[in-house]
């Protein structure tokens, strides 16, 4: 049986951890972040670059309901804003997407569109710049467009 002392004044001392082993909790939680973290990073940019690939082609179905009716996609001037509001095309059957609901990539910019494209002479490009929001790049920074085969 443990005995508890009692002071001049019958109050219990409180036993509690001390610093050493506080220091080890604090040094095990810090070893166990540094192997988990960079890995939950590494998901971040996949499930980003993901997103990006379902928004472009989600996008693209649009372009293509906008070329039924129109006869043609919009022109690289119109962009995706005619997918909300009327260009000034009498077949103009939208809105094809809600004016609030175009959507911006995982990195909160803008896609990016033209026609006729570059990479898709015959049709059009959309792509959005990647994590670092400027043109090319490689790794995160990388472009994400229609002409990906991945």
């Amino acid at each position: 049986m443990m005995k508890i002392k009692q002071g001049a004044t019958g109050a219990r001392a409180q036993s509690g951890f001390t610093l050493i082993e506080i220091m080890v909790v604090v040094i095990i939680i810090g070893l166990l972040s540094a192997m988990i973290v960079p890995n939950l990073f590494g998901q971040q940019h996949k499930a980003f670059v993901i997103k990006a690939k379902n928004d472009i082609s989600s996008i693209s179905s649009q372009l293509s309901m906008y070329r039924l009716d129109n006869f043609q996609y919009p022109t690289t001037s119109e962009g995706l804003q005619a997918l909300a509001t009327n260009p000034g095309k009498s077949t103009w059957s939208g809105p094809y997407m809600e004016k609030n609901k175009l959507p911006k990539d995982p990195w909160k910019n803008e896609y990016q569109y033209a026609n006729p494209g570059t990479h898709n002479p015959n049709g059009f490009d959309l792509w959005s710049f990647g994590a670092d929001g400027v043109p090319g790049g490689e790794g995160n920074g990388k472009d994400i467009g229609n002409w990906d085969e991945e």
